[in-house]
């Protein structure tokens, strides 16, 4: 009776359902249907069965501290997967009790609060995002009964109906449209209710780390993530010990799969990889937390948070050691965060001449505006500027001129603008307030739309026979784009092209130069509109 007790609170329809997908689940129930599970038994401290096929496959279920373990000779099932053979298994005994998914309460006060919220998270079919607003509600309003628990002196009925609650809302959820995110609130006001329960009731410490630990592990969408931190004052340091004790087993089997090759059970190796950092976090041990950090170094990313982590400590020539190491082993387009650590460090120690090469060669990788910024801020801090400047220039220069080489005879790109070869160096210019040198830029060698309209914005107050032009020809760009909604900007700039040449004595010539686009674009029956709406300040009176 104990067994069954103890594996009924582990074990439900949902819980069969998010384990196995609903593909395996279909297949499951369909071998259930059909008679294939047999020899249910109970051994006492776990259940097994056969299910008959071709091969016949043996299922072993178990109760490990209220989470559903399981295993199946299969080639999937031998793999950790809650395979076919495991959900039929898992049905049978479900049907064998009278119910498939309902679970008695034995303690007072759950047993019409868990009908309540079972009722509430059912979905029968699909729930689609016009209904999911209201199903998040139903069952916020029986999260309400399970918090009523805890005033009414429940408070250990309370953690229980909580911890089920939580894995019957991941059985629902993947049936859900979540767009906008109901389970997270929903989650986490089951597991504040939890933490609330448990310091208010002082469960058995080593028991409720051990549940934990297994939930955190097993569960996906970061069910009871950050179980250490948060219930450390309960746990207690009896708790923690027993829990760290499971962690480093797991974590050892981690490794042990890992090195053979096995595949491991789905999020199980990232979420023992988290476990074990936020163990070493809560110890101190900055070289524990750096071991499980190091598992995985996929990534530049990875290399600058064990960084972060050793400069937090006040271990900076560690902390400048892993950086190097990840610059090392991703010495191309590296994440910019690492990059900008290394050079932090170097500024720090006086090695400005390696931090300016770091984001010189950033520079070199991806030429523009943002990395002659950051060259900038590196160089300056260095005091040598203007050289890095000049520099940097230069490279621009030489850039643009072996693309003008090879793009010499070649046709261009439909998306390319026609004239923006010197984009870069107008770009820089105008950044820094030298509108004079842009222009010219522009002018030997192009540049992009918009900041031919950022130049025509310059120069219109003092030279607008330049600036006049520009807007006429960006107006037109906008108009053949052959797009409605870009009608309104073409006539405005249309219209700022009209002020200027009337300021220069020019309105008619204007006007003829409208009365062309018109003729050239009358398909365009909106852009006409348009002009014909703004005729009085198109055209001269």
């Amino acid at each position: 009776m104990v067994m069954l007790n103890t594996f009924a609170r582990a074990i439900s329809d949902a819980d069969v359902r998010r384990l196995a997908g609903e593909q395996r689940y279909q297949e499951g129930f369909e071998q259930f249907s059909l008679g294939l599970v047999q020899s249910l038994e109970d051994r006492g401290d776990c259940f097994t069965a056969l299910v008959r096929g071709d091969p016949d496959y043996a299922v072993t279920l178990a109760a490990d501290h209220r989470v559903l373990d399981y295993s199946c000779d299969c080639p999937e099932g031998s793999e950790g997967v809650f395979c076919v053979h495991s959900v039929a298994a898992a049905l049978a005994w479900l049907n064998r009790i009278g119910t498939i998914g309902e679970i008695k309460e034995t303690k007072p006060g759950g047993s019409p609060v868990r009908r309540a919220f079972e009722k509430a998270v059912r979905v029968r079919d699909f729930v689609y995002y016009r209904d999911a607003g209201s199903w998040a509600r139903g069952v916020n309003r029986a999260i309400d009964s399970i918090e009523q628990l805890i005033p009414a002196g429940q408070a250990a009925a309370a953690i229980e109906v909580c911890e089920w609650a939580l894995q019957q809302l991941l059985g629902a959820i993947e049936r859900v449209d979540d767009s906008d995110g109901h389970f997270a609130v929903l989650r986490d006001r089951l597991q504040d209710l939890h933490l609330r329960a448990c310091q208010e009731s002082k469960p058995d410490p080593v028991e409720l780390a051990t549940r934990l630990f297994h939930l955190e592990l097993r569960c996906d969408f970061d069910i009871f993530h950050g179980a250490v931190p948060r219930y450390a004052s309960v746990f207690q340091e009896h708790g923690l010990q027993a829990y760290r004790a499971l962690a480093e087993a797991e974590w050892q089997s981690a490794a042990a799969r890992a090195n053979s090759g096995a595949q491991a059970r789905s999020g199980e190796n990232f979420r023992i990889t988290q476990i074990m950092q936020a163990l070493a976090r809560v110890s101190g041990d900055i070289e524990q937390l750096v071991a499980s950090m190091s598992l995985n170094l996929s990534s530049a990313y990875d290399y600058w948070q064990i960084a972060e982590v050793y400069r937090e400590a006040n271990q900076h020539d560690n902390a400048l050691l892993w950086a190097e190491k990840g610059l090392a082993a991703f010495p191309n387009h590296t994440d910019p965060r690492l990059r900008t650590f290394a050079a932090e460090e170097y500024h720090r120690r006086g090695r400005h001449d390696d931090a300016i090469a770091l984001w010189w060669t950033a520079f070199s990788e991806r030429v523009g505006l943002e990395s002659y910024k950051i060259l900038e801020q590196q160089a300056k801090q260095a005091g040598v500027w203007p050289e890095w400047r000049e520099r940097a220039l230069a490279e621009l220069r030489l850039r643009i001129s072996h693309a003008n080489e090879k793009a010499r005879g070649q046709i261009r790109s439909r998306r390319m603008e026609v004239d923006d070869d010197h984009s870069p160096l107008v770009e820089i210019f105008l950044y820094e307030a030298n509108p004079e040198a842009a222009w010219q830029e522009a002018q030997a060698g192009g540049c992009s739309g918009g900041l031919w309209l950022r130049l025509a914005a310059a120069r219109e107050k003092e030279y607008p026979a330049d600036a006049a032009p520009i807007y006429l020809k960006q107006a037109e760009v906008a108009v053949a784009s052959a797009n409605n909604g870009r009608y309104p900007e073409a006539v405005a700039l249309l219209m700022k092209a009209a002020v200027l040449m009337r300021r220069l004595g020019r309105g008619a010539e204007f006007g003829r130069q409208v009365d062309a686009l018109r003729a050239k674009y009358k398909v365009k029956r909106s852009f006409i509109k348009l002009v014909e709406q703004k005729r009085k300040s198109l055209y001269p009176s």
